[in-house]
């Protein structure tokens, strides 16, 4: 038995418990602890990817602004193979009605900005499926002065025509990520939303935008 190995996790927990007993940040379990050392770490393991342009000075947050986007592109590929032959004209148009079906009713706003799109872009997308008749309207319980639109019947239905196909290209997307590796990116993805999001809710003016998520986040200076 390898009793050094044993002493040394056994030290690790101690240190676990010593410093979380004091911030309180991880739960007192197995999942938490694994998530600690990851955290904490500041010599990972693994080594830094390559990069084309990396020995030029190319930057990781270029390569990752443009991965992004290149994934954005082929994704969009995948969603027009799923709705080719279909009633859908967008990937937009199933987005939001499988919003609707997920979610239930909301108001138009609300759909809009669940979808991260401009308020008339997203009222295009709306307008489209109530003139397919895919959606109803009707006065919202909280506010008579606003209308909740809804998934319904004819819509649920031909988006259940097409979810067999839009499965598989959610499938393909993901490519070859193993499970361990689809949980990670989920992470950090949502770590990035996150921070997206609270900007994207702040509604800044597109010729000010730079200037003012740069000025109220400090680390983006460095």
């Amino acid at each position: 038995m390898n009793y050094r190995l044993i002493q040394e996790v056994v030290q690790l927990v101690e240190q676990f418990e010593k410093q979380n007993s004091h911030k309180g940040s991880y739960e007192s379990d197995i999942t938490s602890f694994k998530k600690w050392i990851v955290d904490t770490n500041p010599n990972d393991a693994r080594t830094e990817p390559e990069w084309s342009g990396k020995d030029k000075g190319r930057s990781p947050e270029s390569v990752i602004n443009t991965l992004i986007v290149h994934m954005n592109r082929y994704a969009k590929s995948y969603s027009k193979s799923a709705i080719a032959g279909s009633e859908f004209s967008t990937q937009e148009d199933f987005i939001y009605l499988i919003n609707l079906k997920a979610f239930g009713a909301m108001t138009k706003m609300d759909l809009i900005r669940k979808n991260v799109h401009e308020k008339s872009v997203g009222m295009q997308i709306i307008s489209r499926l109530i003139a397919q008749g895919w959606v109803d309207q009707k006065k919202s319980k909280t506010d008579k002065r606003s209308k909740v639109i809804c998934i319904n019947a004819k819509g649920s239905k031909v988006l259940e025509k097409q979810m067999n196909k839009i499965r598989k290209a959610a499938k393909i997307v993901t490519g070859n990520l193993s499970h361990a590796e689809k949980m990670e990116l989920i992470r950090l993805l949502n770590k990035l939303n996150d921070f997206h999001l609270n900007v994207y809710d702040k509604n800044y003016e597109p010729e000010s935008l730079i200037d003012e998520v740069m000025s109220e986040y400090d680390f983006l200076k460095n």
